[in-house]
């Protein structure tokens, strides 16, 4: 599991572990494995053009001894003091013993231009806003020199609690962090400004409740729903499946097709498209009497491709079992009838629909992806599950957001999200709590998009395919 932990944390840490050591010691750890992923980057310490932007905190001095070791193995190294009466003394001396070169803003640009890899050290974790207008000026110029840029942290501009990005920000190729995972490197858009992110450890001791959680291969396979020797398709689970349209049968069709990939024994549906849906899977349940008339179902999923039929939704929601709520289900969807079922319910909006959910702008669902489902899943009294780029997964009532670590942009088509629920669905319905369905779903749904693309454009039915590599792949490793 990887966890990210919130600034306030990360610095109690540090303060509880520097009252145990020597002086300094714990910068000249960062400062080690800075240099050492410093080296490694560029793949040759001997001739190699360094340039350090150094602010004046502890990101600062991390990046000034990190040049000294780089300058001690014979690279070119120069500091460019942003705030020279406030650098950090020790990590300047250093440099300075080690022959770098240490010059000020005005003269930067050419240093930069020539550079082969900019570090950022301008702010640290507890930085606010955007950059300031000198550090953004060479920012904005390393990023035109085309060097390597990387982060010391935390690309600068990054609010390392949220991922939130106001004003300008550095984009790093690499981000070398310390101690432990921020949140602002796991969530969009800091997650795209972080580039290749790589943590060092420091020794840091921190208490065993993240802000943020990243499920792994060992933690996905620990959490499948495994048959046993007395399994039947009753007790592995049946999914009950209310959704498509005239309009939009597809929908039905692309929702089956994930559950029937999501370890549940039995699938069954209710609605118009049972015809489309018997074709292309036969082994489906199927009905048209309504939920009522479905028969014994563990879970159900309402809403993909429903059009408007807001009756349906409303008897799904009223069913005692585990419901995933998804596309027009979350516009149809009585607020209060959501928030009094006491049977787990599980949301799945895009961020367009999160606003309108939550009476605000896309974009601004966009810019705070975290403060947006934590808001969400405690307005609902629902487990919320934010698709995008990040995808976060959120219980309502609080604990660590898991933040999914799999996909490609590829997955960006029409009936993906289709797909999701009905393999979250069907992971329901195997027992799994609302907040491991969602998270077991969108990291498998995440891997199949991507063994499915290899880098090439993909429909939704091609996730569905690649589903059983996903789950092959997870339980191998």
């Amino acid at each position: 599991m990887r966890r990210a932990y919130s600034v306030e944390t990360v610095r109690a840490a540090e303060r509880a572990l520097m009252a145990r050591l020597p002086e300094g010691t714990l910068m000249q750890r960062a400062a080690a494995g800075l240099a050492a992923a410093c080296s490694e980057f560029l793949g040759r310490d001997y001739g190699s053009r360094v340039v350090l932007l150094v602010g004046s905190g502890d990101n600062g001095g991390d990046a000034l001894y990190a040049g000294a070791r780089l300058r001690r193995r014979g690279a070119g190294v120069t500091a460019v003091l942003l705030t020279p009466d406030r650098a950090h003394e020790g990590g300047l001396a250093a440099l300075r013993r080690a022959g770098g070169a240490v010059i000020g803003p005005e003269r930067a640009l050419g240093a930069i231009e020539r550079a082969d890899l900019v570090v950022d050290g301008v702010v640290g974790i507890g930085g606010k806003g955007g950059l300031r207008p000198e550090a953004a000026r060479l920012v904005q110029a390393a990023e035109r020199a085309r060097a390597a840029i990387v982060a010391v942290d935390l690309p600068s501009g990054v609010d390392a609690d949220t991922g939130e990005v106001s004003g300008t920000a550095v984009r790093a190729d690499l981000t070398v962090t310390f101690g432990a995972y921020k949140p602002g490197l796991l969530i969009d858009p800091g997650r795209e400004y972080a580039g290749t992110v790589r943590l060092i450890e420091i020794g840091l001791e921190l208490p065993p409740d993240p802000v943020l959680e990243a499920l792994q291969h060992e933690d996905v396979a620990r959490l499948l729903p495994r048959p046993g020797a007395e399994s039947d398709k009753y007790r592995r689970g049946v999914l009950g499946i209310a959704a498509g349209s005239a309009r939009y049968p597809g929908a039905a069709v692309l929702a089956v097709s994930g559950a029937l990939r999501g370890g549940a024994g039995a699938v069954r549906y209710v609605g118009p498209a049972g015809e489309a849906v018997v074709a292309r899977y036969p082994e489906t349940l199927v009905s048209d009497q309504g939920p009522d008339h479905a028969g014994r179902v563990q879970a159900w999923v309402v809403g993909p491709g429903a059009g408007d039929d807001a009756a349906t939704v409303a008897k799904v929601l009223g069913a005692d079992v585990p419901v995933l709520l998804d596309a027009d289900g979350l516009r149809l969807a009585d607020r209060d009838l959501v928030r009094g079922r006491t049977a787990p319910t599980l949301m799945t909006p895009h961020a367009g629909e999160a606003a309108a959910l939550l009476g605000v702008r896309r974009e601004e669902v966009e810019a705070a992806r975290l403060t947006s489902v934590r808001e969400l899943a405690a307005t609902y009294r629902a487990t919320v599950l934010l698709k995008g780029s990040t995808t976060l997964v959120a219980d309502p009532g609080g604990g660590p957001v898991r933040v999914n670590s799999t996909g490609t942009g590829w997955l960006a088509t029409a009936g993906s999200g289709d797909v999701l629920s009905g393999l979250a669905g069907s992971l329901l319905a195997s027992h799994l709590s609302a907040l491991d369905a969602g998270s077991v779903a969108a990291y498998l749904h995440g891997l199949a998009g991507r063994l499915a693309s290899r880098g090439a454009p993909i429909a939704a039915l091609d996730i569905t395919e690649h589903l059983p590599d996903a789950w092959r792949d997870v339980v191998r490793d």
